[in-house]
């Protein structure tokens, strides 16, 4: 907390706050609670569509899939505490994405994983690398939902602070929908879950809203601790008193803790709120005010119920074995009282935890190196297309993911429909025609270079993404992940990106529903490439009978390639840095027009083509090269320039399809090959035997994890 943040919460109080009031601000105020540096920006997102039931402000964004079911989406990062403590770093991650969802009234049917690593040949990173993984599957699979799908990157820039982003899916009927308010004066408040400890104090200031050096490792207390078996409890105890509508509303205790689980229901309900902290169970001695009110200890949640139902929601805790405890009753007012061994330790109002925080219009300058990066000629790909495509598919961020995927079971519920290694991620809503498809995507280094057009470009390709399996977009949650916003640098990327994001949702007509700020991503002054990353969830009704898939090309099948045809620019591409080891130029702006018209022609051709695949990173080359991979079959590519061969200009697929079945729009589409045989070869190239690309592709990981 500034001096001048001290000095309004003087203003508020009108007096010198208790040491337990000024940790409740402290954390609510932080940049990880508050958004006090972005604030002022997020406005620009277009938030409102027909099919929007909550939006921005909630737990999570729920929308209308129509037939009664709702969907529950949100995204979140967890990077600070994954950097000082991986494995409960990322664990914990999952945990509150998933609290984030079922608050909602929703059951979380389906995670995804966006995580950042600098390079796997320097050994900390293969640990941070490790361990987040192994803390994402060993939550996500005990509690028990699957994870199906994300994306994985390595970059040099990532080296001093990894990024984990997690999205979580979940589904309703409408009228289990429950929202995070403390309801009426009268209503009691049930402290639900796991015993609060001192793991985990101060994360949300300590951790998430500071910058890294090199004592970050004596953060470690500051990182919760979780229990997916408390959790799996927790789920299915508040989904049976959502059915039973026995609570008014429901808040998760993440970051901030109680802190922020009493103020922001009083304070969205306009009441005042009585808390006894003398009522929290807990599992350390000695607690004080501040460390109950600032702990974030994982599995746990407040519900705010009836006088005349307490009795049950108190059953319902002791048959799922969770430990529960009424600790404060809504009153009359605005004014959140809590009290400590009989004493009143803070008496604030509710709502000035939230509503009151400082918004910084922080300074923003362009970085006067931007320039010099687009004046810098990009290097052409000299060579063969071969040696040049063996290169990329050896690369950990092109290579198979199966190292991280197969740890994470994906099939749970068995309602999986295209899991991962696709591009989008297809889910079936169980007794319905309708599928749900989903996609997370990525680029700091072409948010480095424009992240203005960077970020319309992400919200495009994850447009494609689901387009491919079939789904119309229909709402997009966003994680940006930036450096220090005291930086004036820092602040216009992020709001170009910003301007970018919801220029490219105007243009397809998909609401910002929910989304997370990461800020202070740096170590030693050295700031993170500007990273948004953006969760986009598509709805297919019906969905395809079979959908597309990378594994279904046969021997005398047709390679399409289509969307506008690709100049040549290697800017910011996977080519330029593997064979360069440069990040130069300017990349190839999005065609909003374009986009609109790829993505719709998609979606209806996932209904008729047997293979749909998005051209991305590595371009047009290993794209085809991972359908052969998938469908261990050969492939001839007519293609003979490098620069078209391995460009990722935007708004471009692949569609795999017998000759003569499906018309494609001319001016739009153009044969670019045949596949056939056991080698791919690109246009005069040496051939690839399959076999070849399948030992390099799957190695990609393995090989460097081995040490």
């Amino acid at each position: 907390m500034t001096d001048e943040e001290h000095e309004s919460v003087l203003g508020l109080l009108g007096r010198d706050p208790r040491p337990a009031e000024l940790a409740m601000y402290s954390v609510m105020w932080s940049e990880h609670c508050s958004y006090k540096s972005s604030r002022a920006h997020l406005r620009r997102f277009p938030t409102e569509a027909p099919w929007v039931v909550v939006g921005p402000g909630e737990n999570a964004g729920v929308v209308d899939l129509g037939d009664g079911w709702l969907a529950a989406l949100r995204i979140e990062s967890h990077n600070h505490p994954s950097f000082v403590e991986p494995y409960q770093g990322a664990a914990t991650g999952v945990g509150g994405i998933l609290r984030d969802v079922f608050t909602m009234g929703a059951r979380p049917i389906a995670l995804w994983d966006q995580i950042r690593f600098g390079p796997l040949e320097d050994p900390k990173n293969r640990y941070l690398f490790n361990g987040v993984v192994s803390g994402i599957a060993g939550y996500g699979n005990a509690v028990g939902v699957p994870t199906v799908g994300g994306e994985i990157e390595f970059d040099p820039c990532y080296s001093g602070n990894p990024l984990v982003n997690v999205m979580c899916l979940g589904i309703l009927r409408r009228e289990q929908l429950v929202l995070g308010t403390a309801g009426s004066p009268g209503t009691v408040a049930v402290l639900l879950g796991r015993a609060t400890g001192r793991d985990g104090i101060g994360g949300a200031s300590v951790l998430a809203s500071a910058s890294f050096d090199d004592e970050s490792q004596e953060k470690r207390p500051s990182v919760q601790v979780g229990d997916p078996f408390e959790e799996k409890k927790l789920i299915e105890a508040c989904l049976e008193l959502y059915d039973r509508g026995l609570v008014a509303g429901v808040q998760d205790l993440g970051a901030a803790g109680l802190s922020c689980a009493t103020s922001e229901p009083a304070g969205r309900a306009g009441v005042g709120l009585d808390v006894d902290l003398d009522s929290v169970h807990v599992r350390e001695t000695g607690m004080t005010a501040p460390e109950l009110l600032m702990s974030e200890s994982q599995e746990r949640m407040m519900a705010f119920v009836p006088t005349d139902l307490v009795d049950e929601v108190l059953a319902i805790a002791t048959k799922w074995e969770i430990d529960s405890a009424v600790v404060g009753t809504v009153r009359v007012g605005g004014t959140l009282t809590v009290r400590h061994q009989g004493e009143i330790v803070a008496e604030v109002p509710a709502a000035s935890l939230a509503d009151d925080a400082p918004i910084y219009d922080r300074p923003m300058r362009r970085p006067d190196w931007l320039d010099g990066l687009w004046a810098t000629p990009v290097r052409i790909l000299e060579g063969d297309a071969a040696d040049i495509l063996l290169r990329l598919l050896d690369d950990p961020a092109l290579g198979s993911t199966a190292w991280v995927h197969e740890q994470y079971d994906h099939m749970l519920f068995l309602n999986t429909v295209v899991g991962p290694g696709s591009d989008g991620a297809l889910i079936r809503v169980r007794g319905t025609d309708k599928g749900l498809a989903v996609s997370t995507d990525g680029n700091g280094r072409l948010c480095q270079l424009d992240p203005r057009d960077g970020s319309s470009r992400l919200v495009y390709e994850a447009a494609l993404n689901v387009a491919v399996t079939g789904a119309r977009p229909l709402a997009v949650v966003d994680n940006l992940n930036f450096g220090n916003p005291e930086k004036p640098e820092v602040m216009w990327q992020f709001k170009e990106s910003v301007e970018g994001i919801s220029a490219a949702c105007e243009m397809l007509g998909i609401p910002v529903v929910g989304g997370n700020v990461s800020f202070y991503n740096e170590t030693d002054g050295i700031d993170i490439h500007p990273t948004p990353v953006v969760g986009l969830l598509g709805l297919a009704d019906p969905m395809p009978g079979t959908p597309p898939r990378l594994s279904r090309a046969e021997e005398g099948m047709e390679i399409w390639e289509i969307g506008p045809e690709a100049n040549g620019n290697l800017s910011g591409t996977a080519a330029q840095r593997v064979i360069h080891d440069e990040l130069t130029g300017r990349p190839t702006p999005p065609d909003p027009d374009a986009a609109e018209k790829v993505v719709a022609l998609a979606a209806d051709l996932a209904h008729r083509v047997p293979v749909l695949h998005d051209i991305s990173d590595g371009g047009l080359a290993v794209a085809i090269a991972e359908v052969c991979i998938a469908s261990q079959i050969g492939a001839n590519v007519a293609e003979t320039d490098n620069g078209r061969l391995f460009s990722e200009d935007p708004h471009r697929l692949i569609a795999v399809l017998e000759p003569h079945t499906v018309e494609l729009p001319e001016g739009l589409s153009r044969k670019v090959g045949t596949i056939r045989g056991d080698s791919l070869v690109l246009g005069s190239s040496d051939p690839i035997d399959v076999r070849r690309l399948i030992e390099t592709f799957e190695g990609a990981i393995p090989r460097r994890m081995a040490g």
